[in-house]
């Protein structure tokens, strides 16, 4: 059966859904609803039926599964008012402002039988699924830390994400989905919660945040995100027991490194290196290191929306469930939460 889509909020992030959804078969969107009528412009100018009023929209418009693309604080409002209208419901990440909101979204869901689910397209991003390969296959035995990052440099928060009413800042706009990324990956709950949001060029919201996570094993997992870092970093280092992986950016370069060797002996002498004399820091006979190429994935964007097609025809399960929607935003407010009080925040997530 094929579905077609109409979108809520026709700005940036929509117009790429619209643009990219050619890739996904028995899926077209049709219709456009915004409060902006120079968007309205574009969207029909794009080929879509175009509202200016969302209760016309809903009731007149041909589809059935509506993309809710707005500012974040307007996701609840719209996507209860689409599904209140029985259509299916995929809308942009965050999902919400809180765990509140998330929770009637899905009361909504269930209420009205209609599938409600959220675009956490970074699944299918080809570092996050390489790193996943890599822990999957035991390439280098059990991870205890794992640091996942991404850096900007223009220190730059565009349009309404620069602002704390719109749920703006980084923890909302990426955080989102380096946390989705890492829970998918580590299979345990998280016991502990630090962060600490930093507003260097964005005064109303974090453009930077530092967040450790601790699960029950004791791994340690680093998520880090910054607007304005003008030397980048690895965009993952994961450390294991019996090596070490870098994906140093979204190209996919990088490697493995395995001990073929482990030494474990007292050495009588310190050695000398440029840092300075010592013997735990020496570097390791190069014959005991092995390098090796990162495992090649293949991925693309639009597996995310071939699923929701083939589980409203009943074929797939979704692979975006809400319970995974509901531990990031627990997550997430940890989160802010331990930057308001300055402390860490035990819990089991």
């Amino acid at each position: 059966m094929e579905y077609k889509m109409g979108i809520i909020g026709y700005g940036g992030m929509a117009s790429w859904h619209h643009k990219n959804s050619v890739k996904v078969p028995g899926l077209t969107v049709t219709s456009a609803f915004d409060i902006d009528s120079e968007r309205l412009k574009v969207a029909e100018q794009n080929g879509l039926k175009i509202y200016d009023n969302v209760d016309d929209f809903l009731k007149y418009g041909d589809f059935s599964i509506v993309l809710v693309a707005t500012p974040n604080n307007f996701h609840k409002y719209y996507s209860v008012m689409a599904m209140n209208a029985k259509k299916h419901v995929v809308c942009e990440k965050p999902v919400a402002m809180s765990l509140v909101e998330l929770d009637d979204m899905i009361a909504a869901s269930k209420k009205n039988n209609v599938l409600f689910t959220v675009h956490q397209n970074r699944r299918w991003d080809r570092d996050y699924k390489t790193i996943k390969r890599v822990l999957e296959d035991n390439l280098i035995g059990k991870p205890y830390t794992i640091e996942s990052r991404v850096h900007g440099q223009n220190g730059v928060m565009h349009g309404w994400r620069a602002y704390k009413v719109a749920g703006g800042g980084m923890l909302f706009d990426w955080g989102v989905h380096l946390i989705d990324q890492i829970l998918c990956m580590i299979n345990e709950k998280v016991t502990e919660v630090y962060c600490q949001l930093f507003s260097i060029k964005t005064p109303e919201v974090d453009d930077y945040f530092k967040l450790l996570l601790r699960f029950e094993s004791g791994l340690s997992a680093q998520i880090e995100v910054g607007t304005y870092c003008l030397e980048k970093m690895p965009r993952w280092y994961v450390n294991a027991d019996h090596g070490s992986v870098i994906v140093k950016n979204w190209e996919c370069e990088g490697k493995i490194t395995k001990a073929s060797e482990i030494v474990m002996e007292w050495e009588p002498e310190v050695v000398q290196t440029v840092g300075g004399p010592t013997r735990t820091m020496a570097p390791r006979p190069k014959e005991t290191l092995e390098e090796l190429a990162l495992p090649k994935v293949e991925s693309q964007w639009s597996d995310y929306y071939i699923n929701v097609i083939a589980h409203l025809n009943g074929k797939e399960d979704l692979i975006v469930k809400h319970e995974e929607l509901r531990r990031v935003m627990k997550i997430i407010e940890a989160a802010f939460e331990s930057d308001r009080t300055h402390q860490s925040i035990k819990c089991l997530i």
